[in-house]
């Protein structure tokens, strides 16, 4: 089932980002980025009305407060998806994008940062990664 949900999730982030993109033409950059986190921040309100209301107060018992910021990194994921497939264009920003969340998943896994279990090096995962990049070499080729 998590490959179902993540090939989902690749597939919602990659019509996302064409949207905002597009978004972004004619009401700028900052306007759609906060159109993007009210619509998020509904949705989600939504969700949590119709799903069940008991798990609020834990909010604010997270152990490390750094962890609350993932809305902020939110806001600079829409800046720089936008960003890039503006540059780019979808495939590309989309390839160099699954890259640096593979290069940086694993390394937050291997130093076992933010309370994620460590797991060892493994040289095979670093051979799996350098064929991501020679693909993005390839794919880019003219």
């Amino acid at each position: 089932m998590g490959y179902i949900i993540a090939l989902i999730s690749g597939t919602l982030m990659s019509v996302q980002g064409v949207f905002n993109t597009e978004v972004t033409k004619a009401a700028g950059m900052w306007v759609t980025n906060g159109w993007v986190q009210i619509t998020a921040f509904l949705a989600c309100l939504a969700a949590w009305f119709f799903s069940g209301r008991d798990n609020i107060g834990n909010l604010f018992q997270v152990d490390h407060k750094y962890m609350l910021a993932g809305g902020i990194i939110g806001a600079f994921i829409t800046y720089t998806v936008i960003k890039s497939i503006g540059s780019l264009g979808p495939a590309k920003a989309a390839l160099l994008i699954v890259i640096a969340q593979l290069a940086v998943a694993y390394l937050i896994e291997v130093f076992g940062m933010f309370g994620v279990e460590k797991v060892e090096f493994s040289w095979q995962k670093l051979v799996g990664m350098a064929v991501a990049i020679i693909g993005f070499i390839i794919f880019k080729w003219k």
